[in-house]
């Protein structure tokens, strides 16, 4: 089995979260049309499993330190390395910067972000930081995220006194490559 060795512990590979997806897109590949329409319920339900996929994988290294202008497991990463490396082991590309990150996809409300979504955190129009959520629920939205402080951790940015008088917007840059993955 490959496996990411970290100095403390050994985290799976992309190979062994990837692999349901893979067969499943084999299988109902020819199932899938354009992205110019409304998906099928099987189809949102596959992209609700690949990001389920995609936030399960993060949580594999929460605990890991942050670095400045880290990109990797081995190193560390800081925030928008984190979550392009992420976004990257299940083929959606996105830039490594924070900046940039933030005018790629869809920008959507905080209220309607789903899991893989990527909130962005600032002062006027400067990106700071950016956060993948995990979660959106009554209490919330949880994201996971590389800290200066403490590493890669989850937390309610809702009820953060630090992050949530700096969250700017959410984007979702999953959907579209989705899609356009799908229907190969």
């Amino acid at each position: 089995m490959n496996e990411i060795r970290t100095s403390n512990r050994t985290i799976p590979t992309i190979h062994q979260y990837f692999a349901p997806v893979l067969i499943a897109l084999f299988i109902f590949g020819s199932a899938f049309t354009p992205s110019d329409r409304v998906p099928s319920k099987a189809e949102n339900a596959e992209m609700m499993q690949m990001r389920e996929y995609i936030t399960g994988y993060a949580h594999n290294f929460l605990g890991l330190r942050y670095r400045h202008g880290g990109v990797t497991p081995k190193t560390g990463f800081d925030c928008s390395g984190f979550t392009s490396f992420l976004l990257k082991e299940f083929d959606i590309k996105v830039s490594s910067c924070s900046a940039t990150q933030s005018k790629q996809g869809m920008k959507i409300p905080l209220k309607s972000v789903l899991p893989g979504d990527l909130v962005f955190f600032g002062k006027g129009r400067h990106i700071q930081h950016v956060a993948m959520v995990v979660d959106r629920t009554e209490e919330g939205v949880f994201v996971i995220h590389s800290t200066c402080s403490r590493g890669i951790i989850v937390e309610n940015i809702n009820t953060s006194k630090y992050w949530k008088p700096k969250i700017l917007f959410a984007r979702d840059v999953i959907s579209q490559q989705w899609s356009q993955l799908a229907s190969h």
